[in-house]
């Protein structure tokens, strides 16, 4: 069911109900397409996340939550009484541009009913208002039990401010007005997100690190050679990085160390025993992030990007050009740097090598292992649904496709897309290899954003290297896979 139209028009003289008091200046208006039962709930979404309304703010944290004791500051309307306050604080994106604010968000209603909800600013004498927040002591949401009923947005303008529908409060409260309309309409219809995210990391916690290694690493926009999209791919790998030293830090104990520095606490944190081996690692970023957080591990390719060059020395000296060989995976092969024991695996938009990620990280006793899937590849070929046998796809047991898409988190394409069935084999091969299934949305700009995650072996190992045997000699009987050779002067 489609949300009704937004149809928002200026407030004008005369109006139908007053303003909440003489010095309040209503703005904007549209009808509600919900009841004032749902007010409530629509309007706790823009208390807890006023990010999703400006991409300059982070998140807001609750400081204080109270239905009594109010600050005497706080505006009071006849006919109305507070019902709650929340204190919180606003987070900027940009914390060297902008700084945070505290704010009071108070209810306001009549017989327990919530009909009006004000924001108002906590500012120290001499004080200014960050830019993301419009210039006004107090902002407020309406719900008017008209006929037909109607939203609302009036403010206490600080100072004598433009208020016409070309000016920039207008269109900020234009852009929150229509907010709490789709939220209304969202309670009304029992809306759920497509998709969850922070369900392997927290999300203050990823926030927080996250600004701090966009700082740190910012000055790679500048030095990119490669000739994709810098801030695409830089901010993507520094995303991924941060995703990675948070997971490794929940699951590896941490290091006994006897001091880090203040502005880099991960030295002290958890990661694998083994380092990492980052498997197709492309341009080799996520793996120069990682070492420079001084992190072991390694990066290998099919072929060198003209970007490792650029790297310090102890990057480069942990890229490597080399052409991965299911050989490697055989029970008598000699161990290498696929089957270091206890590495963890990252497989980063690997395309061909993603189905082997979870058999490496079997077979060489890995600590656990990342795949972001981006080409549909299976073993030897590309992945097709409708035919499975190609690209030994086949050889993953196959089961109730409804039932385990329901734990993946796929999103809105839930099992129809050729993209979401080619993650569900995914998982099923990650079962079948012995691992326990996680999955993660990740933030970071691709639509590629997908993760799989192993980090915890289940079942029988004797059973999982069985199945592994069996893959690889279906594989070699079929005699369709054939080993890359290495590219470029390095080779």
């Amino acid at each position: 069911m489609a949300r009704p139209r937004f149809e928002p028009s200026p407030c004008s003289s005369p109006l139908e109900v007053p303003a909440l008091a003489p010095s309040w200046v209503p703005l904007i208006c549209s009808p509600a397409d919900f009841p004032p039962a749902l007010f409530e709930l629509a309007i706790s979404q823009l208390i807890h996340h006023p990010e999703y309304n400006s991409t300059l703010i982070l998140r807001s944290e609750t400081l204080d939550e109270s239905n009594s004791n109010f600050p005497s500051f706080l505006p009071v309307f006849d006919g109305a009484e507070i019902l709650n306050n929340v204190h919180r604080r606003i987070l900027p994106r940009r914390p060297g541009r902008d700084g945070p604010l505290e704010q009071h968000c108070t209810l306001h209603g009549t017989d327990s009913v919530v009909h009006t909800l004000v924001l108002t600013p906590i500012l120290a004498d001499g004080g200014e208002l960050p830019y993301y927040h419009p210039p006004v002591s107090h902002l407020a949401f309406r719900y008017i039990s008209t006929s037909p009923p109607a939203i609302r947005i009036e403010v206490v303008l600080l100072r004598e401010t433009p208020t016409d529908p070309g000016s920039r409060i207008y269109r900020t409260c234009l852009a929150l007005l229509d907010t709490l309309h789709r939220y209304g309409w969202g309670a009304l219809t029992n809306y759920k997100k497509r998709v969850q995210h922070d369900c392997l990391v927290p999300r203050d916690a990823y926030q927080d690190l996250y600004l701090v290694m966009r700082d740190r690493f910012n000055h790679l926009v500048d030095t990119w050679v490669e000739s994709t999209d810098p801030r695409k791919h830089v901010y993507e790998d520094i995303a991924i990085a941060t995703f990675l030293i948070l997971l490794w830090k929940d699951t590896y104990p941490a290091l006994d160390v006897p001091a880090v520095p203040e502005d880099e606490p991960w030295r002290a944190w958890g990661r694998p025993t083994g380092g990492f081996l980052d498997f197709g690692c492309g341009n080799g970023l996520l793996t120069h992030l990682l070492l420079s957080c001084g992190y072991t591990g390694r990066g290998i390719d099919l072929r060198a990007r003209q970007s490792w060059e650029t790297y310090p020395p102890h990057t480069q000296s942990h890229l490597s050009v080399d052409a991965f060989d299911p050989c490697v995976l055989a029970s008598d092969a000699e161990p290498s740097v696929y089957t270091a024991h206890g590495q963890f695996i990252i497989a980063n938009h690997a395309d061909e090598l993603t189905p082997w990620t979870p058999l490496l990280a079997t077979r060489a006793q890995a600590s656990g292992f990342l795949s972001i899937p981006c080409c549909a590849w299976a073993f030897d070929a590309k992945f097709e649904r409708s035919a499975r046998a190609k690209g030994g796809a086949s050889l993953v047991p196959s089961g109730d496709d409804t039932a385990l898409a329901a734990t993946l988190n796929l999103g809105a394409d839930g099992i129809t897309s050729g993209y979401a069935q080619y993650r569900i084999w995914l998982a099923r091969l990650t079962e079948y290899c012995g691992w326990e299934i996680e999955c993660e949305v990740l933030r970071i700009p691709s639509t590629r954003n997908w993760a799989l995650v192993g980090r915890r072996r289940v079942g029988s190992d004797e059973e999982a290297q069985q199945n592994i045997a069996t893959i690889l000699h279906s594989i070699e009987e079929r005699g369709v896979f054939k080993a890359r050779t290495p590219e470029g002067k390095a080779h």
